[in-house]
């Protein structure tokens, strides 16, 4: 996967990545010892959500850019969970880490 070889030379130059991926293809991520990655229930194809749905695909990009801002470490896989993502809640972009 070319993303991965992106992420990790871009974090080598300093710059923080996070990956936005599907949650099938979690193994692979773990196997690629990935810098940051953030797993949706989305459907293969399309991470950020549903054509349309600028709502979602908010709180999806929401949620990953969380995991820079707080300084997570390298190596963290996590899930995202709409259920308790602002555009449901009102409560703000949530992950679970895995």
């Amino acid at each position: 996967m070319s993303v991965g070889h992106v992420a990790r030379a871009l974090e080598t130059a300093g710059i923080a990545t996070v990956i936005v991926a599907v949650e099938a293809f979690r193994n692979r991520m773990q196997m690629m010892s990935l810098p940051r990655v953030l797993l949706t229930g989305q459907p293969i194809g399309r991470p950020l959500g549903r054509p349309g749905d600028r709502q979602g695909q908010t709180a999806v990009l929401e949620a990953a850019l969380a995991m820079l801002e707080d300084s997570r470490p390298p190596g963290k896989i996590e899930s995202f969970q709409p259920e308790a993502a602002n555009y449901v809640t009102g409560s703000g972009p949530n992950v679970s880490v895995s």
